[in-house]
């Protein structure tokens, strides 16, 4: 709304934010006796933001008439003003009673905030005789992750990240390794099954940034991949996905080659 009121100022000189009248606007006299009916498809309600050329403002401010906005004045100086459209929520506070529905509104945006984020880690053991896999790529090792599903500790970051974020629990909660259904489980599917728990709860996935922490194997040539394989599972775009690899500097189990952390941040937006 700034952004339109600014945009017909800078065309037109003046212009102000407001809402047409939908109810049926009456005139009354000093006793309370109504005078004139008029026609609501000419009425609106003038808003805030107002927006001027410096050199109308000041011409308005200039005089010295009473008036309730700046928009008056301007009009008295002689500019026209131009109308964008405004939004019924955009309250002025001039009562207390504003200033009650003014909280109320605050509270409820907050309850259905837009964007939230999640976070999520995973770390499991490297181990002889088990594939690597990382984001549904099977990655040419000697060594492999230890767990009781596939291991793929980039898929378990990334649905604790968007669980998270749609405050709708974590992985172990929906998928936990005492179970024996999730045993060898596919972790691109179990993320898929994730992503559906976070549509249900109205949200669907902006971005994801992923940080894959293994001293070996280089996770580089494989980026493209797994960005591709989460793309799909979460029903995006892999532009919408970020994979960044990291060594540890050969610092504890994962600097020495015995383990692979995945951190990873996700940003849900309401549907």
């Amino acid at each position: 709304m700034i952004r339109r009121t600014i945009q017909a100022a800078a065309e037109h000189g003046a212009a102000i934010a407001a809402i047409r009248a939908r109810d049926t606007v009456k005139r009354s006299d000093d006793a309370g006796t109504i005078v004139e009916t008029l026609r609501r498809e000419e009425i609106y309600l003038a808003q805030t933001p107002q927006a001027f050329r410096v050199s109308i403002l000041r011409d308005a401010l200039a005089l010295a008439d009473d008036a309730t906005d700046e928009a008056a004045l301007a009009e008295r100086a002689g500019h026209k003003v131009r109308l964008v459209e405004g939004d019924p929520r955009n309250l002025k506070v001039t009562t207390p009673e504003d200033l009650a529905m003014a909280e109320h509104l605050l509270r409820a945006d907050a309850s259905r905030a837009a964007l939230r984020i999640g976070n999520g880690y995973d770390l499991h053991r490297l181990v002889a005789g088990r594939p690597l896999i990382l984001g549904g790529v099977t990655i040419p090792f000697d060594k492999g992750l230890q767990g009781h599903s596939d291991a793929d500790a980039v898929c378990h970051a990334v649905t604790d990240a968007i669980l998270g974020a749609a405050g709708a629990g974590d992985i172990g909660r929906h998928f936990p390794d005492t179970d024996p259904a999730w045993k060898d489980a596919n972790s691109l599917d179990l993320l898929r099954r994730a992503a559906g728990l976070v549509h249900d709860a109205g949200y669907s996935v902006v971005n994801i940034d992923i940080v894959v922490i293994a001293q070996q194997p280089k996770v580089g040539p494989h980026v493209d991949s797994i960005r591709a394989n989460l793309a799909s599972a979460l029903s995006c775009d892999a532009s919408q996905i970020s994979v960044k690899g990291k060594t540890n500097e050969g610092v504890d189990s994962v600097g020495a080659g015995e383990s692979i952390a995945v951190h990873a941040v996700a940003l849900v937006g309401r549907r």
